[in-house]
């Protein structure tokens, strides 16, 4: 291997304070380039791993208060993070913020519902309103967690 003039002159001419210098930039560069990456990683990692406040199956019971809908029904709902299926009957979809706003649609044959509402704890309500076997209808509903 050999080493050229070019390279050996130009560290022969580089001082102490040069190499300091050098040094400081370098180290000024890589903070401003990657800041806090391990903490922001080690965040990712525990938001990833910590289960959602509102997983589980949720017991939602629909009270009907305008409308030709007269029936109270109750249906059971998984969340999961921040989203919310079907844990039984009908299509559900929807989601959960962290601080509990809840909003999903359900859909069951020609029938359809669209709710809003709050989760806190282990209990939660909301309103909702839709097309129930061909009538529209609203109302409100009122959930349980129950696993």
């Amino acid at each position: 291997m050999t080493i050229s003039a070019r390279f050996v002159a130009f560290f022969a001419d580089f001082n102490a304070s040069r190499a300091l210098r050098w040094i400081l930039a370098a180290a000024v560069l890589a903070a401003v380039a990657a800041p806090d990456t391990a903490d922001a990683q080690q965040r990712a990692r525990a938001r990833a791993a910590r289960p959602g406040a509102f997983d589980g199956t949720w017991n939602v019971t629909f009270t009907p208060r305008a409308g030709n809908c007269h029936a109270t029904n109750t249906v059971p709902f998984a969340v999961a993070g921040t989203r919310v299926t079907s844990a039984g009957g009908g299509k559900v979809t929807g989601g959960v913020s962290r601080n509990g706003s809840v909003a999903v649609r359900i859909v069951v044959g020609a029938s359809w519902a669209d709710g809003r509402g709050r989760l806190a704890g282990n209990s939660g309500s909301g309103r909702w309103s839709g097309l129930i076997t061909g009538d529209r209808c609203s109302g409100i509903w009122q959930a349980m967690r129950s696993g």
